[in-house]
């Protein structure tokens, strides 16, 4: 009996861990999905109109190892400042999570912004650009790949500045952002 007992207060505790209050970012990104205030876009790396002629050959494996962008933007109004302040402290919560590791702060022309990776250092699977705007709103970029190195995320970059994006293929999120 007391064996019985052991076991059923750890598959509560087991239970009751597995219960968290912080969603995912993937729940997140679902949950707000059909949220008004955001606006939520999958980008496929082709869109990025990389190209591959113009690349080196860090840059070629770079971008070979990424599959697609998710892109979540809320717009902040003057009637919604309470709903940007709550879902600010949620996403900002959901990224202090332990599994996310930083990999570099800085500031741009939209604010401020954070970038942080899943996975281990040789492997990453995703890495999440969140930026936010006190008068704008904030947008969260998750990049999806396989296997992403930390160590070619410059190369990674050297290549979005070869790119020939059209700002017609983006420009409901620029719209949006205005």
């Amino acid at each position: 009996m007391k064996k019985a007992k052991i076991v059923i207060a750890a598959l509560l505790l087991v239970i009751v861990s597995a219960c968290n209050s912080t969603p995912s970012l993937q729940e997140y990104y679902v949950a707000n999905s059909e949220n008004p205030n955001f606006m939520t876009l999958d980008l496929p790396v082709g869109l990025l109109n990389i190209q591959q002629a113009k690349l080196s050959k860090e840059e070629k494996e770079s971008i070979g190892t990424l599959k697609k962008l998710n892109v979540l933007a809320f717009k902040k109004t003057d009637t919604n400042n309470a709903d940007f302040l709550k879902e600010q402290t949620i996403i900002k919560s959901i990224l202090k999570n332990e599994d996310f590791t930083e990999l570099m702060k800085m500031n741009t022309d939209f604010g401020k912004a954070t970038i942080k990776y899943l996975g281990n250092e040789d492997a990453i699977d995703e890495v999440v650009i969140y930026g936010d705007n006190e008068e704008k709103g904030f947008l969260v970029v998750r990049v999806l790949g396989n296997n992403m190195n930390p160590a070619k995320m410059i190369q990674f970059v050297q290549a979005l500045e070869k790119s020939e994006l059209k700002e017609s293929e983006l420009s409901n999120l620029v719209d949006f952002m205005k």
